[in-house]
């Protein structure tokens, strides 16, 4: 067993921690025997499904084309548990079966073990749209809220499988991250309904505040600079957005055809994308045309203060400036006061 793994586990934890690893990789080893090329390439594509890459373009699309409540508020609830996700695996500091028998790793990844991101993020999100969708009362759709949440669950599932099959996690990081996606869940539920009535009574400024203090704890306790530049960025251009371009993404009474949507989302990540490849040039990092300026290039101290802003600015652009671009080029409609019926709440 690899030096580092041992001496990341006391003496009072070896024995225990020992059982489980061994069963974990006990259960991988038994995966493992239908291996394949083949398989292996569709598992690694299957399990593309649990990462950030894959949802926050779906997380768009509901902010931008389906209901701009909602969206905001599923992007928030992934945010957040994207941070705490990060923070339990700096915090425990567990290996990876990999760590153990290189030979089980048919993928690699950098960060510790347990809690499984993608089992985490992956219920996170599918219990969220499970739950919107399901939540509907239309008497003929409710009678088709079983496959809703079939389906959600089987995609948590089997990205939950290749973790396994791939050796990247053992399953008791699985388990852990489903618990703390459950915690995730209900949190939310228990605790929207006030945090959302106390932000609509304190209005924009406590929001911004609320946001800015989010962001700073994330900072604080060491998670991703990136989760925390997005979050600021796309709290704080929200509540800029409800003041200066509320818009609705589907107007009571009325649907927006597909080519508008198309326009719409096509618009927004055209942008978006323009700011992840051009930014970074002229910002302190290893992509800077500026390498001329003192600590500015490669190695630069401001590194991470580079990557808060370049985050920032792309939540700021999908909270505030997408829509803003929407209500000037007629591809939405100002925001109706009263709750639409034909989406689910």
């Amino acid at each position: 067993m690899n030096d580092a793994v041992i001496g990341a586990l006391s003496a009072a934890e070896l024995s225990p921690l020992l059982k489980l690893y061994f069963w974990g990789i006990d259960l991988i080893k038994a995966i493992q025997t239908i291996e394949s090329p083949t398989l292996t390439v569709l598992m690694k594509a299957i399990t593309t499904l649990g990462t950030e890459m894959f949802y926050l373009p779906i997380l768009l699309w509901l902010f931008w084309c389906i209901d701009e409540k909602k969206g905001i508020r599923c992007m928030l609830l992934f945010l957040l548990s994207a941070a705490l996700n990060a923070f339990m695996k700096d915090l425990l500091k567990q290996p990876r079966p990999f760590n153990f028998e290189p030979a089980l790793g048919l993928a690699f990844e950098s960060s510790y073990g347990i809690p499984s991101g993608h089992a985490q993020l992956s219920l996170t999100f599918w219990g969220f749209l499970a739950s919107w969708l399901t939540a509907r009362t239309n008497v003929r759709f409710a009678r088709r809220c079983w496959l809703v949440w079939a389906c959600a669950i089987g995609i948590v599932l089997l990205i939950a499988f290749t973790r396994l099959y791939l050796g990247v996690h053992f399953p008791t990081d699985i388990l852990a991250g489903w618990l703390l996606g459950i915690l995730v869940l209900i949190l939310y539920r228990v605790l929207e309904p006030h945090v959302s009535s106390l932000l609509d009574r304190g209005g924009t400024r406590a929001r911004t505040l609320s946001v800015a203090a989010l962001a700073l704890l994330m900072n604080m306790l060491g998670v991703d600079v990136m989760l925390g530049g997005i979050m600021l960025g796309l709290g704080v251009a929200y509540s800029l957005c409800l003041k200066h371009a509320p818009f609705s993404a589907r107007a009571v009474g009325q649907r927006p055809s597909y080519a508008i949507l198309a326009s719409r989302y096509l618009l927004g990540l055209i942008i978006a994308a323009a700011i992840v490849l051009f930014l970074p040039l002229v910002l302190p990092g290893e992509h800077t045309l500026f390498v001329a300026i003192p600590l500015w290039g490669m190695g630069s101290p401001y590194t991470g203060l580079a990557e808060f802003l370049l985050a920032g600015i792309l939540g700021l652009w999908a909270g505030f400036g997408a829509p803003w671009c929407f209500l000037r080029t007629g591809l939405v409609q100002v925001r109706d006061e009263e709750p639409r019926r034909d989406t689910p709440q």
